[in-house]
């Protein structure tokens, strides 16, 4: 009985690592853009503006509108807290997405997944400042430029 109730506590101890861990898996190159989303791209000089990414942080914490908070899910510091949910401080993930990858899964989703479309509650307006802050959590919290995008391919050759 003791030896059964220590394989259970093991597995019990194993399925809380993982939900609470959340592990989002080997990273994997990011599914091509749809057409009506690929020629999307982030405004002029928004990844840097203070004021931009200040706003994005309301939409990110749920302060702009209460039906929409990634921190929810992402964490308040982009550390996720829940199972599944990306985790933007992963600077080898986040260097291969391009402005209009993270732009098409905001507003649309991610398929199985509990990541829904957000369009219907944010304007494209409200959907980019999203990812210039959300952008801010690979860069230490501060906004920076998107100029460490690699492909998916040079982004698993690592640098050079």
């Amino acid at each position: 009985m003791k030896r059964f109730s220590a394989i259970l506590g093991v597995v019990g101890f194993l399925g809380f690592i993982t939900a609470c861990g959340g592990g989002e898996g080997p990273i994997q190159p990011p599914k091509p853009v749809p057409a009506e989303y690929a020629d999307k791209h982030m405004p002029e000089g928004w990844w840097t503006d203070p004021k931009i990414v200040e706003e994005g942080k309301k939409i990110y914490k749920g302060e702009h509108n209460i039906d929409v908070n990634c921190a929810s899910c992402h964490g308040k510091d982009g550390k996720p807290v829940k199972r599944g949910a990306r985790d933007f401080r992963t600077v080898e993930r986040v260097s291969m997405y391009t402005d209009s990858y993270w732009f098409w899964r905001i507003s649309e989703g991610v398929p199985n997944t509990k990541m829904k479309p957000w369009k219907e509650k944010l304007s494209e307006e409200e959907r980019w400042k999203l990812v210039a802050y959300e952008h801010t959590f690979s860069h230490g919290g501060q906004p920076a430029m998107h100029d460490d995008y690699k492909p998916a391919a040079a982004a698993a050759e690592g640098p050079k």
